[in-house]
């Protein structure tokens, strides 16, 4: 067992985190990070202090999420930085396991399969990326005790419909709740991956929250007016690559004909970096 410089436990095992949780209260809550955290991380860990008697944030950076050619061996590892955030937020124990310990066997044979749902959207620009989430995230379910509530950051909207259907369908009963993105103020989506933007780039990454922006502007007038209104935003951007622009309902489902909840998402490469974005939509008819 580590202890941080604040006196923050650090369990790198999973006995360690066992013999943390045998002594914890019975309400739990549990917050997942892949580390290098920001202030959309402590919404997540602010939320879960309120609500939680005890809170167990979790750094690790699942190699099964990451695709060939992706940023896995780029990615920021900032664990002095994570758990001090954690500190400040009135985390209790920090689980930050290493690959062996996740994964004592090597890479698992029998992985979450995310269904239909995990091909779609950020499952076709990433293949396989939803069943290395699912994956983790029922292991680390599991080795934090099934806790009574578990955290997720409304930015990744698939990511949090698909943990809540894989909880429902397995019976894993625990709450999922999702925090309202985190934004800086000129409306950028807070994100680990913005360290990668040059300032340039910083500045044309804003295209996705203004595209999002024109996008709900236009929901009195229905879908199509929708799409229509953000589309245009994108094409202002030069440094701006679309991926996608999906209108949906919540559940990722099929636009509400009638008018009703929506959920826009979009998905973009700035300069090298690729940055998804999304917002909720009320239509009109």
């Amino acid at each position: 067992m580590l202890t941080g410089l604040t006196g923050l436990p650090i369990a790198t095992t999973r006995e360690q985190l066992r013999a943390e949780l045998a002594a914890a209260p019975a309400r739990t809550a549990v917050v997942m990070t892949m580390g290098a955290m920001h202030e959309g991380h402590a919404s997540l860990l602010r939320a879960a202090r309120a609500c939680a008697d005890f809170v167990i944030a979790t750094v690790y950076l699942n190699p099964l999420q990451f695709g060939v050619g992706e940023d896995l061996d780029r990615y920021p590892r900032t664990l002095d930085a994570d758990v001090e955030v954690c500190r400040h937020e009135g985390v209790d124990v920090v689980f930050a396991p290493t690959e062996e310990d996740m994964y004592p066997d090597g890479g698992p044979q029998v992985t979450v399969d995310p269904g239909p749902l995990g091909d779609v959207l950020e499952g076709a620009s990433r293949p396989g990326h939803f069943a290395g989430v699912l994956t983790v995230v029922s292991k680390l379910l599991h080795l934090t005790g099934l806790p009574a509530a578990t955290y997720f950051g409304e930015k990744d909207w698939q990511q949090l419909v698909l943990v809540r259907r894989m909880v429902t369908d397995l019976e894993l009963g625990t709450d999922i709740r999702g925090v309202p993105i985190a934004r800086d103020d000129d409306g950028l989506a807070l994100s680990s991956r913005n360290r990668y933007l040059d300032l340039a780039d910083r500045q044309a990454a804003t295209v996705l929250s203004r595209a999002l922006a024109a996008g709900r502007a236009a929901q009195d007038r229905g879908a199509e007016a929708v799409l229509s209104a953000a589309h245009n935003v994108m094409l202002t951007e030069r440094r701006a690559t679309l991926d996608y622009l999906h209108l949906a309902a919540p559940d990722l489902g099929p636009v509400p004909e009638d008018g009703g909840e929506a959920r826009l998402l979009i998905a973009a490469r700035v300069g090298p970096t690729r940055l998804i974005d999304n917002a909720p939509i009320l239509l009109g008819p």
